[in-house]
């Protein structure tokens, strides 16, 4: 609970069989649709790091743009957008990860940072954390220093944080 007495957890609908049968999806857009709590999730995410000399703020595609950029804007950051291969117009590096099933691709431009910025990393949901543990190595590879990296939301039965060894990671909720 906040400081006003919001329980963030209130906020976030259980859809379950969705995408598939069996997983039961967070669903945050109640919590987007109330100004007062999604400033409530902001300052969640962004109290650790105000004062902290934080650069940028970068987040994968789609659902963590929404929180990163907003919590670049609050501490005074540049936003560092991270996303599937093919979508960014200047030249980018990348990284190719495993998923369950396959594997994925994720781009950043080669000059989104400056050379050893320090840089948060923010995100809605750690679920086995591969696409963060990818995104962080992504901006060590053009020269950011992961700073911290920052959660909405931890399934933490899927034991995604063991990716982020030797990273400070933050959850504001745990399911």
């Amino acid at each position: 609970m906040d400081k006003d007495g919001i329980e963030l957890k209130d906020y976030i609908r259980d859809v379950p069989d969705w995408p598939k049968k069996g997983i039961l999806f967070r669903d945050i857009t109640p919590l987007l649709a109330e100004p007062k709590v999604f400033r409530a999730a902001v300052d969640a995410l962004a109290c650790d790091y105000i004062g902290a000399g934080i650069e940028y703020v970068g987040a994968v595609e789609a659902r963590g743009f929404i929180f990163g950029a907003a919590v670049a804007a609050k501490l005074g950051a540049g936003f560092v957008p991270i996303r599937k291969k093919g979508k960014l117009p200047f030249e980018t590096e990348r990284v190719t990860y495993e998923l369950e099933y396959g594997s994925d691709t994720l781009e950043v431009h080669r000059d989104a940072v400056t050379d050893s910025a320090k840089v948060l990393m923010v995100d809605d949901l750690l679920a086995t954390g591969g696409t963060m543990a990818a995104a962080c190595k992504l901006v060590e590879k053009i020269g950011g220093r992961i700073a911290g990296i920052v959660f909405l939301i931890e399934l933490s039965k899927l034991g995604g944080i063991g990716k982020l060894a030797g990273y400070q990671v933050k959850s504001i909720i745990r399911y």
